[in-house]
Order: structure tokens, then C-alpha cells, then sequence
């Protein structure tokens, strides 16, 4: 667990059919930007196939987000390269182990996978995977992962493969790579506390949450209540460190960084008295200079002060 509270930069994805995914600007030149501005980490989420009703009605389009992160690690050299988030039931699980040990070891060990049961119906059905095994195959990732990782032999029997005696190789940098559960409900945090080294709780109004299908936060007071208890249960269950909590500022208002400040270094405080080591804000700019002049204002307020 982070001994401060650590910033991700979120690239601002479009929204809508016609979205061009990179209109922010440059992935690798924003990427080096953040990190430049003091952020701790760049991420990205993940829709491989969206429906076109959903993007008529808010969706966003996105890039493939462990691929992009492995160009943004490219051009730089400390920032954390976050999955916020990858659906793991999309994905064959040694698929999936591959990929996220393939990023990590290029980019020397930064790599954090977010991950998530997902949600949408229509990209399950694109995709050829039922919606209504999602949570059983969000549990033979969290399985899989770390065989995979161990780079020793193994045998795993799963719902639609069957790996016996293979063994991984280059093992990733970091023993584990970091997994953060995202999701509001106990199970989530069941996950988080048993199986991952954070958990990314989704905030924002009611009709999100209900679209993502997992319950509503709440207040931060909330927040810290699940936040301990999901703690207590890692330590009762023997894990060695204290969880991650990933908080995803929810207040648009913080696209103009240098307005008021006061407030929101208010909010980020009470952020992380609830619990929280880690915030993800965005810009929402669809334009390079306007992304990069946000990330010099946040980062002059923020970061550096």
C-alpha cells in the first residue's frame, strides 16, 4: 500500500461512434507529459467490441489497453502503466497472463492490471463469451495468473480449456504483478481481500453504477467502512500488506486544476482519510494542447507543490 496518496492520469477517451480514441493527443507524447507533470501512473480501460446503442447513449471508445500501455512504456520510465480497466472473462486466461507478463517485463517491472467482471451484453455476445458465466470465469483468471506467472509447471482443468503440464516463460519482473479487483459489490472486495493486491470501487452517479451492474458506492464514509473490512479480512486471512484502494475522482470541475484548489485538496484529503492510496482523475480534453496544458496546471497544483 502506497505510504501517500499517488495520482493516475486517465487518457480521456471520446465518446459516441465516431470518437477518435486518440483526438487527446499522442498516446506515447501524453504518457511521457504525465509522468513529466509528476503523475504516478497512466491507464486505460477497455472495450473491444461496444455496442453502437451503448456509444449512441454515452459509451466510449477505447484502444486495446495493454497494447497501448506497452507503447506509452516506451517513453517513459517510472510511471505505473495501469489496465482501469481489462474485462478478464473476455479472455482466455493464459491469454490474458501472457499479454500482462509480456508488458511487464518490457517495461521493467511497472505494469498494474485492473481488472473487472465487465458488463455489457451485447460486447459478452460479440465476443462469445456468456454473460452469465462472468463471475466463474473472473475466478479461474485470478487462479490462472499466478501459475502462469510462477514460470514453473502446471496443470489447470477450466470451463473451456484444459492446460496440462505447460510451462511460462520470461516470468514477470514483479513477484506478483499487482492486481486490482475493480467492482462495488462484497464479492469485489471479497476478491480484492483474498486473491489481489487492491481493489477499485466504481463512484459516480447511480445510473453508471447500474449500467456496470454492481451496486452504488455511496459516501466515503462508506467507502472507509468497506475499505477496512475488507483489510481486516486480508489480514485475518494472512496477507502480508495492506490493500491498494483506487478512487476514481468524480468531480468533472478539476479539469480547470489551478480553480478552485482549496476545495479540492479538501476532497483529496478526506479521499484518503477514507482509505483510499490512489486517485484517477481525467482531463475530458479532446485536444492535445489542451491535455498537456492540463497535466502542467495539475501537476504545478498537485504534485509539485
Amino acid at each position: 500500500m502506497s505510504t501517500r496518496l499517488r495520482f493516475i492520469f486517465h487518457y480521456p477517451e471520446g465518446t459516441g461512434p465516431e470518437a477518435d480514441a486518440l483526438a487527446s493527443g499522442p498516446l506515447h507524447e501524453i504518457a511521457a507529459a504525465a509522468e513529466g507533470a509528476g503523475f504516478d501512473g497512466f491507464s486505460l480501460s477497455e472495450h473491444p467490441a461496444p455496442g453502437e446503442r451503448w456509444l449512441a447513449s454515452g459509451g466510449h471508445q477505447t484502444l486495446d489497453p495493454l497494447v497501448a500501455l506497452s507503447y506509452a512504456a516506451a517513453a517513459t520510465r517510472h510511471l505505473r502503466l495501469v489496465t482501469y480497466l481489462a474485462v478478464a472473462p473476455y479472455r482466455n486466461p493464459l491469454l490474458l497472463a501472457k499479454a500482462a507478463a509480456t508488458l511487464d517485463v518490457l517495461s521493467g517491472g511497472r505494469l498494474t492490471l485492473g481488472l473487472g467482471a465487465g458488463y455489457q451484453k451485447s460486447e459478452f455476445h460479440a465476443l462469445g463469451v456468456e454473460l452469465a458465466e462472468r463471475n466463474a470465469l473472473f475466478d479461474e483468471a485470478l487462479e490462472v495468473l499466478p501459475l502462469h506467472w510462477s514460470g514453473e509447471s502446471f496443470s489447470y482443468r477450466g470451463r473451456h480449456f484444459d492446460a496440462r503440464q505447460v510451462i511460462a516463460r520470461p516470468r514477470p519482473v514483479q513477484d506478483p504483478i499487482p492486481v486490482w479487483i475493480g467492482g462495488n459489490s462484497r464479492l469485489a472486495r471479497r476478491r480484492a481481500a483474498e486473491r489481489a493486491q487492491g481493489w477499485m470501487p466504481m463512484s459516480g452517479p447511480a445510473q453508471l453504477t447500474a449500467t456496470a451492474r454492481t451496486p452504488a458506492l455511496g459516501s466515503l464514509a462508506e467507502l472507509a467502512a468497506q475499505t477496512a473490512e475488507m483489510r481486516a479480512t486480508a489480514e485475518s486471512a494472512g496477507r502480508p500488506e495492506p490493500l491498494d484502494v483506487v478512487f476514481s475522482y468524480p468531480d468533472r470541475s478539476i479539469a480547470a486544476p489551478a480553480a478552485d484548489t482549496d476545495r479540492h485538496r479538501a476532497a483529496f484529503a478526506e479521499i484518503e482519510k477514507a482509505g483510499a492510496t490512489w486517485v484517477v482523475v481525467s482531463s475530458g480534453t479532446r485536444d492535445p494542447s489542451a491535455t498537456r496544458e492540463f497535466l502542467t496546471a495539475f501537476g504545478e497544483t498537485y504534485l509539485q507543490a
